[in-house]
Order: structure tokens, then C-alpha cells, then sequence
């Protein structure tokens, strides 16, 4: 969320994750503990508090982007023409979906 999303509050991510604010100030720990996530005063508000993706964080999350779509990738190059296009559509059909909830 922090590194394609951007800086968030804890709040916020709970919310995002479908997480209780408690839970997520562990998951945040351990991920500040990792060096993966670090908390910044907000520029125009000091008494909020947004956490940010580290330069750590974002590589690790670019990885497993990466791993993610080769191995997509692999998959769909064993389909034909025909199912590739049925994947096509399928795809075009979750955006348009997505694009209506909001």
C-alpha cells in the first residue's frame, strides 16, 4: 500500500487492510523493526503521523512485483491466441467493475 499507494496513516491502512488499528500497529512495528516502513510527522499537520515506504521497502516490494509477473507471465505463455484473448476480456471486465465501485 505505502510504496504504490504512498504515505498513509495508520488509520488509513487499517482501514485499507480490513485490519483493527491495533493489529496494524504490530504489523507496523515489524515492519519499521525490518527497516521497511518509517513514521514522518505530517508536512502540514505535526500532530499527524503517515508512515512511509523505505527505499528498502520499496525494493523489496518491486521484487516481488517482479517474481509476480514473470511467473504470470510463464503461465500465460502457454495458452493460445484464442485463451489469451478470453484472459483479455476477463481482465477488462474486473476494471470495469473496479471502476464502478468507486
Amino acid at each position: 500500500m505505502l510504496v504504490f499507494g504512498g504515505p498513509r496513516t495508520l488509520g488509513e491502512l487499517a482501514a485499507a487492510e480490513q485490519v483493527r488499528p491495533p493489529t496494524m500497529t504490530r504489523v507496523v512495528q515489524g515492519l519499521e523493526a525490518d527497516d521497511l516502513v518509517r513514521r514522518a510527522s505530517d508536512s502540514r499537520d505535526g500532530r499527524i503521523v503517515r508512515l512511509h515506504a523505505t527505499a528498502k521497502g520499496r525494493r523489496v516490494m518491486q521484487r516481488g512485483r517482479e517474481r509476480r509477473v514473470a511467473s504470470l507471465a510463464t503461465l500465460l505463455s502457454r495458452l493460445d491466441r484464442r485463451e489469451i484473448d478470453r484472459v483479455r476480456e476477463a481482465a477488462e471486465l474486473v476494471e470495469r467493475a473496479l471502476a464502478q465501485q468507486s
